[in-house]
């Protein structure tokens, strides 16, 4: 199975935010899991993905 490994930049325009608020977020423990890979900051798509239903999923059980 292939996993596509993402950069910070292009999971801040997946997520349509700034850079700098991923990276806030991933000091503070929030948002998608990334992992540091040769220096670099990497996010496997597989997980953003899942991230990004969670919080859907989140928020939608908020409503009801």
């Amino acid at each position: 199975m292939s996993d596509e490994f993402l950069t910070t930049a292009e999971v801040g325009a997946m997520l349509k935010i700034p850079v700098g608020t991923l990276r806030q977020w991933r000091h503070r423990g929030f948002g998608p899991r990334g992992f540091a890979m040769g220096g670099t900051v990497r996010y496997r798509r597989s997980v953003v993905e899942k991230w990004i239903a969670d919080q859907e999923h989140a928020e939608l059980d908020g409503a009801a």
